[in-house]
Formats: C-alpha cells, sequence, structure tokens
C-alpha cells in the first residue's frame, strides 16, 4: 500500500514541473550570487581596500561565506589582491589580506572623462583658435592611423581584403567596425565610437578621423553618417573608382 501511495504522489506531480522548479531555483541563486557580487563591488569602490572580514561585517555575513565571492571576483579580474595596510588598528600577527577593484571592476561605473576632454578642448578652442583643436584631433589619429596601416597594409591588394582588414583593425582599437562591398563601392561601418560625445560639439575629431581612414584606403571617401551626430552608426563610403583602380574591377 505504501508504494502504491508514493506512486501516486510521485504520478500526481509532472516531470517537467519538477525539472521548471529545480530550473528556477537555480536561477534565482545565481541571481542572488550576482547581487551579491554587484554589492561587494560597491562597497570597494566607496571605502575602498576592505578586508574580507570588514566585507563580511558590512554584508551581514560571517567572513566564510564571502570567500567564495571573493574567488569569483578573482576570476573575473574585477578585484585583486593588495598587501597595503588596512586603515585602522589591528592585532598581533601578519597583515590582513585587502582586496580592491581593478580597472576592469571600476568600468561599470560613471567617468567623467567626455566632460573634462570637452571642457580642455574649449579652454584650447578659446585661447588658441579652432585651428589648435584641428591639429590635436590630427595628432590624436596619428597613432590609430599608424597601427591600422600596419594591417592594412599586411592584407595585400585586394580592395574587399583592405577593408575587412582596416574594419578589424578599427575594431581592436574600439570601434566596432565592419566592412562590406556593394555596387556603388565599400563600406565602413564603425558601430560605436569612443569619442562620440566631444565630438558632437567637435567635429574637428570627425573630420581627422575620415582624412586618416582615406588615407588608409588611398582614395578620397565620403562620411555619410555619424553617431557624433545622432545617427545609429559611422558610415564611411569608399566610392567604386577607388577600388577599380586597386583592382581593376568593379565590387559586384
Amino acid at each position: 500500500m505504501k508504494n502504491d501511495s508514493d506512486q501516486s504522489v510521485r504520478g500526481s506531480v509532472p516531470d517537467g514541473a519538477v525539472q521548471n522548479k529545480a530550473l528556477d531555483e537555480l536561477v534565482a541563486g545565481g541571481m542572488a550570487e550576482q547581487r551579491t557580487r554587484d554589492r561587494v563591488v560597491q562597497l570597494l569602490l566607496e571605502h575602498g581596500p576592505q578586508t574580507a572580514a570588514q566585507l563580511a561585517q558590512q554584508l551581514g555575513v560571517v567572513p566564510a561565506a564571502i570567500r567564495r565571492h571573493l574567488d569569483g571576483l578573482l576570476a573575473e579580474d574585477r578585484i585583486r589582491r593588495s598587501q597595503r595596510p588596512a586603515v585602522g588598528p589591528r592585532g598581533r600577527g601578519r597583515p590582513a589580506q585587502l582586496f580592491e577593484l581593478t580597472d576592469s571592476g571600476r568600468a561599470p561605473f560613471p567617468h567623467a572623462y567626455d566632460d573634462l576632454a570637452a571642457v580642455a578642448l574649449r579652454h584650447l578652442a578659446a585661447y588658441a583658435g579652432s585651428e589648435a583643436v584641428e591639429k590635436l584631433a590630427a595628432e590624436r589619429v596619428a597613432g590609430l592611423e599608424r597601427r591600422c596601416r600596419e594591417v592594412v597594409e599586411a592584407a595585400g591588394d585586394d580592395p574587399a581584403a583592405r577593408a575587412e582588414a582596416l574594419a578589424s583593425a578599427l575594431t581592436a582599437e574600439g570601434y566596432a567596425a565592419t566592412a562590406s562591398m556593394i555596387a556603388s563601392g565599400g563600406m565602413i561601418c564603425q558601430h560605436h565610437c569612443p569619442v562620440a560625445h566631444v565630438a558632437a560639439e567637435f567635429p574637428q575629431l570627425c573630420e581627422a578621423e575620415t582624412a586618416a581612414i582615406s588615407r588608409l584606403v588611398g582614395s578620397h571617401v565620403q562620411r555619410l553618417a555619424t553617431i557624433a551626430h545622432g545617427d545609429g552608426v559611422c558610415t564611411t563610403h569608399i566610392p567604386v573608382q577607388a577600388i577599380r583602380t586597386r583592382s581593376g574591377r568593379t565590387p559586384a
């Protein structure tokens, strides 16, 4: 009778429901873990280097419970161990191990770099004129152009290969770029611009970048859209004449 009853109870709960419940519990547990780790990062940001005991006290858990989260953050390169002395009194023995944020750990938090750059460029324009801003913009892309040229030249003479190489080089610089060939020529699309907010006020940055792309492909190019002007992507068109000159053929 007991076996029949047990089978009846088990049979009344669908296997799918049990699996879904287990999955929900697993997801909830993972979200709780992530929230705790984010809280640890927030505490390190607000209070600087902390020991495991200090973090545990602020989170209301025992030090042993915080170790798993610290190990996970170390593996993600969001924190690192520090040997600097902790602030405040401590007992005898070796100094307690401290944990502090890495650059990766600080990355998600807001920075004021755009505001600082805009203020600096306004100051430069006011005291030295727009020509000084243009010179600064050209100097900014000089290193970018040099690094991209090495990659583009290594791709050979095929226009499609050079465009792909340029897109890859720009992606490595943080521009998330892609390349494509169309009937009217080639297209370089940059889906991210590291200086978009500043370039919205100082178009000289976009102009210097466009000039660098022109030199890299060896032809006049045309900017059709820019993120700085509110478009979703920076689009640079390479006219078909430039591709014919290099390859002797028209792209399909």
